[in-house]
């Protein structure tokens, strides 16, 4: 069964649109190596840093949410430090939204 996570991905500011695109689509072709898929992506924009980090200041942010089975994600990882232009992840499992019926 494959687990709902919400992907906090950030990205070199210098990066253009397109660049940007490709950088988007390498983190989508890692995943579907694991089976995994892409339910949506959304660009927050360029944001500072509280503080530098690895002499940048600031870097373009990218929330992407999709389904993995839970045994891969260690691998998901993994494959992202190959992504040269990931800069840095923050990966947490989503829960499913809780529809109220009515009685």
């Amino acid at each position: 069964m494959k687990t709902r996570y919400e992907g906090l991905f950030i990205f070199p500011e210098t990066l253009d649109d397109a660049q940007l695109d490709q950088s988007i689509d390498a983190v989508k072709v890692e995943l579907e190596k694991l089976n995994g898929t892409l339910d949506s992506s959304t660009r927050l924009g360029k944001r500072p840093f509280a503080r530098p980090l690895r002499k940048k200041k600031g870097g373009i942010y990218v929330v992407i949410v999709f389904r993995l089975a839970g045994t891969q994600i260690d691998a998901f990882k993994h494959r992202l430090k190959l992504v040269t232009n990931v800069f840095r992840t923050q990966i947490l499992q989503k829960d499913e939204a809780v529809v109220a019926q009515e009685a």
